[in-house]
């Protein structure tokens, strides 16, 4: 995650001591405990407790549907897996799915979560949370409930979800989750659509008071292959959208916390644009987001998951990888054992880097950005990641690196056949 209020405007919100090693406004509340560096960070673990959901997302990285699957964790099994990642002390534990509401036993997992003190987060789509379970939510504990919309636009984020009516649903859960006094915000995946209407989005997220929201960049995993993914150009203009309105916030009191997630070249680019602004605080966002690795820490190292079914992977996106099942073996105990050379590779992957990555000098701050969407691209786990829109210039690449690149047939324009306007792009897919 790149945390943009914090990098680009100076809002330090309760996760910057686990994110940047940096102390909370006091004002953030409940802030998650400072790690010693980045690449000794316990995983937050995402946790797809079940397939199944309500709905049907045309980008679902899980593939779920309104059905019951086979051979998920029963109760004990699952209390069996909480006991172990509050004894590995895993920062976070984020219940996800499918939709996690659809889970019987959801409250009984997550009250167990918390009596063995871990923090716990609930990824819904938000059309299950009446007023009722919006006050157990908040009974329970979860720190935050993170509800994901398509669009600011009904019409497109009903397509978005296969439903009719879920955006209202999803307003009335948001509603009511800030009627019971729980943290919530806002999930957003970028692609064409919802790129067009993010001024609309930050409109929203003005009406509705919503104090936190990710914007998500595409992985084509599950049924996101192909689903109207960003060209370099779109990615970079919707960036700066989200730049220009988080900034914005800030000028007007609001104390919103505004991600971006699963592309790391955001914060080459954040820094970039401070410094060409001759922004003051460009020096310490760089030493921040050197402090966080960007990719370097990310799957494998800062963020893991596990399935419904109990297997264990890099990442919610990589389930075409199976480290281990907590079934057999304690997830402390997978996440650990470096004999899996993709959980090695990972744990210590800038040597392994090739193309652009290899070659950038913001390695060591985007660290080659999400590994999974260049292997789901290209083939190849250590590929650049085609999702890189910083030109050839921003990221010190010479004429020399370009045509050795392009040698090499390494070389591609990007993900849309269109390249960023200032410059050609060189990438491994």
């Amino acid at each position: 995650m790149i945390d943009i209020s914090m990098l680009y405007c100076g809002y330090r919100a309760s996760s910057a001591p686990h994110r940047y090693g940096r102390a909370a406004d006091p004002a953030a509340g409940g802030a998650v405990p400072k790690a010693p560096s980045a690449s000794r960070r316990r995983p937050v673990v995402v946790w797809n407790i079940t397939r199944t959901c309500n709905l049907r997302c045309v980008h679902c990285y899980s593939n779920s549907a309104a059905q019951s699957y086979p051979d998920e964790l029963t109760t004990d099994q699952a209390r069996a897996v909480i006991d172990d990642l509050a004894g590995f002390k895993v920062p976070a534990v984020l219940f996800s799915g499918g939709e996690p509401l659809m889970r019987p036993d959801l409250f009984e997992l997550a009250d167990c979560a918390r009596s063995r003190g871990l923090n716990i987060v609930l990824s819904t789509n938000g059309t299950l949370i009446d007023a009722d379970k919006a006050q157990l939510i908040r009974a329970v504990g979860f720190a935050y409930v993170g509800i994901s919309f398509d669009s600011a636009v009904p019409g497109i984020h009903d397509r978005f979800r296969g439903q009719d009516g879920s955006f209202d649903q999803a307003i009335r859960g948001l509603r009511h989750c800030l009627d019971a006094g729980q943290k919530v915000g806002l999930r957003l995946t970028l692609s064409r659509p919802t790129a067009e209407n993010l001024d609309a989005v930050f409109d929203l997220i003005r009406r509705e008071r919503i104090n936190r929201a990710c914007f998500y960049h595409l992985v084509p995993a599950g049924r996101g292959q192909g689903v109207l993914d960003l060209s370099l150009e779109q990615s970079r203009r919707a960036i700066d959208v989200i730049l220009r309105q988080t900034h914005q916030l800030h000028q007007d009191g609001r104390r919103v916390e505004i991600l971006t997630v699963d592309n790391h070249c955001d914060g080459p680019y954040l820094y970039l644009k401070m410094l060409a602004d001759r922004g003051p605080r460009a020096k310490e966002v760089y030493d921040l987001l050197a402090w966080n690795g960007g990719g370097l820490n990310s799957s494998g190292v800062g963020i893991g998951c596990i399935d419904p079914t109990g297997l264990v992977h890099p990442d919610q996106f990589s389930t075409h990888h199976s480290l281990g099942n907590v079934r057999r073996r304690p997830f402390s105990h997978i996440w650990t054992d470096t004999s899996n050379p993709l959980l090695a590779g990972l744990k210590d992957r800038k040597p392994l880097l090739k193309g652009r990555c290899s070659r950038c000098k913001f390695v060591d701050l985007c660290g080659g950005s999400l590994r999974v969407r260049a292997e789901l691209l290209t083939g190849d786990p250590w590929a650049a990641d085609p999702a890189c829109y910083l030109t050839d210039q921003e990221i010190g690449l010479s004429p020399k690196d370009v045509a050795e690149l392009k040698n090499l047939h390494q070389y591609s324009g990007s993900m849309s056949g269109t390249t960023p306007s200032r410059a050609p792009s060189a990438d491994s897919r």
